[in-house]
C-alpha cells in the first residue's frame, strides 16, 4: 500500500496506527510526527508567506470570492508517487485540497487509486474518522485500541469536573478580525469544564466582532488561531489582550497541534484546557 496523505490530521492518525512506513506523500504542513517530514510533499500553499493575520483574512476570503484554489496539488508528485490510497477532505476549503481537485487530479493521470474522503464536525465524529482509516489500511485492532484509549481520557477529564463551578470560556479561532469556533471545539471546552460562550458546536466557525466577544463576558478567552503554534498564538494573544475587558485571563494555546486538526491530539487540547480551569 503507498498512501498520500493531504491532511495533517489524517497523517498523525495513519503514524499512530503503525501505517507511516506505507505513507509516502503529505502536505507541507504535516509536521508530526517529526518522521512525516521527510515523506514527498504533494500540496503546497498558495498563500504568499510573511502575512499578518488581517492580511491573511483578507487573502483567503479574496480568493474564495474570485474561486481561486488556496492550495496547489503537484500532479507530477502524485504521478512519481503511484499511490493506491489517497486521503483527503470535504471539510473546510481553507483547511486543505478538496475531493474535487484531488479526483480530476488522479482521472487526468490515470490513477486508480482510492479516495478516502474524511469530514468529521464534532470529537465523535473524529474518531469515526480513526476507524475509517483504520479499516482502509487494515489496521482495525490498532484503530479500535487508540479510539478506546481517547475516549478513557475524555471520560477522565469530564469525571474531574464534577460539582467544579464551569468558568465562562470564549475560544477566537482567529484574532483579526475574531472568529468565534464551530466544529468540535466548543464540545472541547464543555468536556473541560467550561461553558462555551462563543460559537455552535457542529457548525462553521463565524467571524463576529470585539463587542460580541465582551458581550459573550468570559472569564476566559482561549487564543487558538488555526494554523499557528503556540508561540503564534501568544503573539496574537499578547496583540489583543489591550481589547477585552480586566480581569478576562488570556491563555494561549497550540492551535495546529491540539485543537484545529481534527485528530488525536484534540484530546491533549481538552485536557490542557481542564488543567488551565482548574488553576493548574
Amino acid at each position: 500500500m503507498r498512501i498520500v496523505s493531504l491532511l495533517p490530521s489524517t497523517t498523525e492518525i495513519l503514524f499512530a496506527l503503525g501505517a507511516g512506513p506505507s505513507v509516502v506523500g503529505v502536505t507541507f504542513e504535516c509536521d508530526a510526527p517529526a518522521e512525516a517530514r521527510t515523506r514527498t510533499v504533494v500540496s503546497t500553499s498558495a498563500m504568499p508567506a510573511g502575512l499578518d493575520p488581517a492580511e491573511i483574512d483578507a487573502y483567503v476570503a479574496g480568493a474564495l470570492k474570485r474561486g481561486e484554489d488556496l492550495y496547489r496539488l503537484s500532479a507530477d508528485a502524485l504521478r512519481d508517487l503511484d499511490p493506491t490510497l489517497v486521503v483527503t477532505q470535504d471539510l473546510c476549503a481553507v483547511c486543505a485540497v478538496d475531493v474535487t481537485t484531488v479526483e480530476d487530479a488522479l482521472a487526468h493521470l490515470g490513477c486508480s487509486a482510492q479516495v478516502v474522503t474524511v469530514d468529521p464536525h464534532s470529537l465523535e465524529q473524529v474518531l469515526d474518522t480513526v476507524l475509517v482509516l483504520g479499516r482502509a489500511v487494515g489496521r482495525e485492532d490498532a484503530a479500535t485500541a487508540l479510539v478506546g484509549s481517547l475516549r478513557q481520557r475524555m471520560a477522565a477529564v469530564w469525571r474531574s469536573t464534577m460539582g467544579r463551578s464551569r468558568p465562562r470560556v470564549a475560544v477566537l479561532e482567529w484574532t483579526d478580525p475574531p472568529y468565534a469556533p464551530g466544529h468540535w471545539i466548543p464540545e472541547m471546552v464543555e468536556l473541560a469544564g467550561g461553558e462555551n460562550v462563543l460559537g455552535t458546536a457542529g457548525e462553521k466557525s463565524v467571524r463576529v466582532t470585539w463587542d460580541d466577544v465582551v458581550a459573550s463576558r468570559p472569564d476566559l478567552v482561549i487564543v487558538a488561531p488555526c494554523g499557528f503554534d503556540r508561540a503564534g498564538a501568544q503573539r496574537q494573544a499578547d496583540a489583543m489582550a489591550h481589547l477585552l475587558p480586566p480581569g478576562v485571563r488570556l491563555h494561549a494555546v497550540d492551535a495546529d497541534g491540539m485543537w484545529a486538526r481534527p485528530g488525536p491530539r484534540l484530546v491533549d487540547g481538552v485536557e490542557e484546557l481542564a488543567s488551565v480551569l482548574r488553576g493548574g
